[in-house]
């Protein structure tokens, strides 16, 4: 009788330890639910952030600097680390602008950027991503949710996964993680730190040259120290795509390279070096949208995308591809010997 008392108690034990443990445990519905309040209801929020993109033959590394006010106003400032080299978007109610203080250049569009194309780095984003995948997984550590997600940004073919670490202390993002349809870290993000709750002026969201940038520069154009010119080519490996011609122009003392594709894929790319610097004193207009390749912005449409890079100008053009396949030709783009 004492034996079958015993056994009826540890068994209750168990079930209780059970039951309580699962009451403690929190649901994906019930994270979503503070980090909704946390970060949607904010009215704006200021942040630093490590960008590491590895889609390219070496890894490369950036600092990012966000301001966000609502309902539209955004600032976002991408530097390559160790190198004065950096580039701002910025949205305002006049419209969407990127400035590259190093080539004097600003360029405006008329896009509703970011609200179709998520950004790893914008909270904002990441909460969005998370409500819009109804998959999604939440796992957690010792100190972090995790939501694995799919991705909505430009890249989601090549870099369909990501991974957000979320700090159980903070309810705020510390990493993001996105990967390739092999599971592979393509690019990682981590926030150093995030203010929620601030507010700037529309002041502040204006798309001005950085003015030690214009001081130096808003007399006529000056021949700048750049790179020296190296032809570029795509670093990934489609399969049915060959490169059918390389040629070079040279007229004016400016060269052009223009490597010629066909295949299952056909596209031309364009490069020259960029050899003067002069500020635009407008900005100057640039059909289609921005396309964010992490290291540079530059401007997208249905058949071609532009961008500048280690003082290079790109153009591809294709009439064959989607956005997002020019994106990912864009984004491996490498001074090699690989054709």
């Amino acid at each position: 009788m004492n034996l079958l008392r015993n056994r009826l108690f540890a068994g209750l034990v168990i079930l209780l330890v059970v039951f309580l443990s699962a009451c403690g445990a929190e649901s994906k519905e019930d994270v979503l639910k503070k980090l909704s309040s946390k970060w949607v209801e904010t009215k704006g929020y200021e942040l630093d952030a490590k960008m590491e993109i590895s889609t390219g033959s070496e890894p490369r590394l950036y600092e990012v600097n966000v301001w966000h006010t609502k309902p539209e106003f955004y600032r976002v400032k991408v530097s390559q680390t160790g190198e004065d080299v950096s580039q701002t978007i910025v949205r305002n109610k006049e419209g969407v602008f990127v400035i590259t203080p190093t080539l004097g250049k600003t360029y405006k569009f008329q896009s509703d950027w970011p609200e179709k194309n998520s950004q790893a780095y914008l909270i904002g984003s990441l909460a969005k991503d998370i409500k819009a995948d109804k998959e999604s997984v939440m796992t957690e550590n010792k100190n972090s949710y995790i939501f694995e997600t799919k991705t909505r940004n430009s890249h989601q073919k090549m870099l369909p996964t990501q991974q957000i670490y979320i700090s159980k202390k903070t309810l705020l993002p510390t990493k993001v993680s996105i990967l390739n349809d092999q599971k592979e870290q393509q690019i990682l993000i981590t926030f150093d730190k995030i203010t929620l709750g601030t507010s700037r002026s529309a002041a502040d969201y204006k798309a001005d040259m950085p003015s030690e940038e214009t001081t130096e520069n808003e007399t006529a154009s000056t021949d700048v120290e750049l790179p020296v010119f190296q032809t570029h080519y795509p670093a990934l490996q489609w399969e049915g795509v060959d490169m059918l011609e390389e040629k070079v122009i040279k007229d004016d003392k400016q060269e052009r390279v223009i490597l010629t594709y066909g295949g299952e894929k056909e596209f031309t790319i364009i490069q020259s070096p960029i050899t003067k610097k002069s500020v635009d004193l407008v900005p100057v207009f640039a059909p289609g949208d921005p396309a964010d390749l992490g290291f540079a912005i530059g401007a997208i449409t249905d058949q071609s995308i532009s961008w500048e890079q280690e003082g290079i100008q790109f153009f591809l053009a294709s009439d064959t591809m989607s956005r997002e396949e020019m994106m990912t030709v864009a984004s491996s783009m490498t001074a090699s010997d690989l054709k």
